[in-house]
């Protein structure tokens, strides 16, 4: 973990603080907000807090039509899908269960990449996948083998799995676009030949939230036309709407992403699986659900299998390519 100081250390580990603190507002919004409903608001709030840093994007609209269908599935898996899911899961689900079985998006990640991109995983992140997996498979069945054949998933575990799907399926957009477009901060040319100016972080998250809000707001439409109760509008939901504007949307992204560029994506899986153990004590503390064994458990097997995938091997071997 080199470049590991302790402010970088802060800024990486609020990240998983706040996305914590998310999945418990989440939960404590049922009930006040539906969750569609919930995504959609806090997608609106967030880029209007965007726009003073962000407005110039807006300024070379030629840019964002040449890509629109690039950023419309972009938008649509990490800002409709994710969250949204998220925040379903968390109407049947605990924010323990539901962030515990996210941390295993790194086994999906290396399904993704091995399916559609030809990035072969290493025989040493099979085996830290295996770990995480195991980890999840003790959290869907609560502890009780005798569950996993009785196949009783509760629907908050099947929405959240769909989510980090659909999220490593964004990482891997993200990380790999078409190469007609070169990346989301590369637009292509200005008439004449002139090369514009890149998109700073505020300018690229506003992008992904103008076309995400697109399905977001067909979700949130869709929830009210089949009968979805009304928001009870006072205080505390108006501060939670702040909140999940403000800390997992804007703040954590800020911070992960300078923290990532020092320390590195090995040195982040460690930090951002930190927020299962912040979800357990922050649900302690606010819903009264105190964490059972098998999340301890889960939770150790989860961050085994990320030490043990992102270790570099000290020797050539069978993990060298």
């Amino acid at each position: 973990m080199a470049g590991l100081t302790p402010r970088i250390a802060l800024l990486m580990t609020l990240p998983p603080l706040m996305w914590a603190g998310n999945a418990v507002v989440g939960r404590l919004a049922v009930g006040s907000v539906p969750p569609l409903t919930l995504n959609l608001l806090r997608w609106v709030l967030a880029l209007l807090l965007l726009l003073p840093l962000a407005w110039r994007m807006f300024r070379a609209p030629r840019e964002l039509a040449v890509r629109w269908p690039h950023l419309l599935l972009l938008g649509t898996l990490g800002v409709g899908s994710y969250n949204a899911l998220q925040y379903l899961a968390l109407q049947t689900s605990t924010p323990i269960n539901v962030t515990l079985i996210a941390a295993s998006m790194p086994v999906w990640m290396l399904a993704i990449g091995a399916l559609l991109h030809g990035v072969h995983p290493q025989r040493r992140q099979l085996v830290g996948a295996a770990l995480s997996l195991t980890g999840v498979t003790l959290v869907i069945a609560r502890g009780d083998p005798a569950a996993l054949v009785r196949v009783q998933f509760v629907a908050g575990d099947l929405y959240i799995l769909v989510a980090i799907v659909a999220w490593a399926f964004y990482s891997w957009m993200l990380a790999r676009p078409p190469a007609h477009l070169r990346g989301a901060g590369q637009p292509l040319l200005r008439d004449g030949g002139e090369a514009p100016r890149p998109w700073n972080w505020s300018e690229a998250l506003a992008v992904q939230v103008v076309f995400g809000l697109v399905s977001a707001a067909a979700a949130a439409a869709g929830e009210q036309a089949l009968g979805s109760p009304p928001i009870r509008w006072n205080g505390w939901v108006v501060a939670a709407l702040f909140y999940v504007a403000i800390g997992p949307s804007l703040i954590a992204y800020r911070c992960w992403g300078l923290g990532v560029a020092v320390a590195g994506p090995a040195a982040a899986a460690f930090f951002g699986n930190l927020t299962p153990l912040f979800a357990a004590l922050l649900s302690a503390a606010l819903l009264g659900e105190l964490p059972q064994w098998y999340h301890g458990v889960a939770f150790a097997l989860i961050v085994a299998g990320i030490a043990v995938s992102s270790r570099r091997p000290t020797s050539r071997g069978l993990d060298s390519p």
